[in-house]
């Protein structure tokens, strides 16, 4: 399988920010440690602005220039703009192989489907899977589906996507929890599916294959995974109790829709985030 990541996305941080390197950093180095998958290691692509604006405004992308944080989680970092344009870049690097017939994730940060069309936000500043759906669009793909199972509502992307023809966003998150939106289904192609504080991980299940059936329905030539990890039983940021052969199981049940797939870093602040996106890996693998 293929992997982007560029090792400068860990070059900016905030002390006490639970998105911080080590995220990469470990995870890159479990990756490249574990012997059950055949890994090949690749560079983001360099996006255009054209791609950035089908999913974000003009000022939008000029205020990541600025020196004023956006919100209490999302600070002016420093160069933030070039940090943000390459974890897009690997997004569409992560598009580009998928449609090669490879099974694709970029493990980059900052994530991305926070990031609505005019508002940086919760951690992220460009909305990474937004982009390259759209791209994918206007690349020739017919019908593409966004699978996000990070326990956060992927707001974002929702708004960017929202009633866009031929495109599908199936959500499975916590509620209640930060953004505090995704309560019930909008629109014509934007379907959420909630669980309840501290359930057994079976209820995270149940509502996966909700959103998978529905998005078997949707018949989608590519689907493109928003893959957070932040349901696990120990992360800090939430309260489910998904551990690893749980997000194996995610990572199955994608394999099964024998659809081509490409997968993008949200969420996931624990210790064990490079156990869990191993284990997701594995699955996506049918390992």
């Amino acid at each position: 399988m293929k992997i982007i990541t560029d090792s400068r996305c860990t070059e900016y941080h905030k002390p006490g920010h639970p998105e911080r390197p080590q995220r990469v950093q470990r995870s890159v180095e479990k990756l490249k440690a574990q012997t059950d998958l055949q890994i090949d290691w690749l560079e983001p692509l360099i996006p255009t602005d054209k791609q950035i604006l089908r999913a974000h405004s003009r000022q939008h992308l000029e205020s990541l220039n600025g020196d004023v944080d956006f919100d209490a989680d999302t600070p002016a970092y420093p160069e933030i703009i070039a940090h943000a344009r390459r974890s897009v870049g690997a997004a569409l690097h992560a598009l580009k192989l998928c449609r090669a017939g490879e099974i694709a994730f970029s493990l980059m940060r900052p994530p991305g489907h926070h990031a609505t069309k005019n508002q940086p936000m919760g951690f992220c500043f460009l909305n990474n899977i937004a982009i390259a759906v759209l791209e994918a669009q206007a690349s020739g793909s017919k019908r593409v589906a966004v699978f996000d199972f990070d326990v956060h509502h992927g707001n974002g992307t929702e708004d960017i996507l929202l009633n866009r023809p031929d495109c599908a966003f199936f959500s499975v998150h916590q509620s209640p929890a930060y953004p505090g939106t995704g309560l019930a289904h909008r629109g014509d192609n934007c379907f959420n599916h909630t669980v309840e504080p501290d359930m057994p991980a079976a209820a995270y299940r149940d509502a996966c294959s909700r959103a998978l059936a529905k998005l078997k329905e949707f018949k989608p030539d590519l689907i493109a995974v928003s893959a957070g990890f932040d349901s696990y039983k120990g992360d800090m940021l939430c309260n489910q109790n998904m551990d690893l052969e749980d997000f194996n199981w995610i990572g199955k049940q994608i394999n099964a829709l024998k659809t081509p797939t490409f997968s993008l870093l949200e969420g996931g602040y624990s210790k064990a985030l490079p156990e869990l996106i191993l284990a997701y890996l594995k699955g996506l693998n049918g390992k």
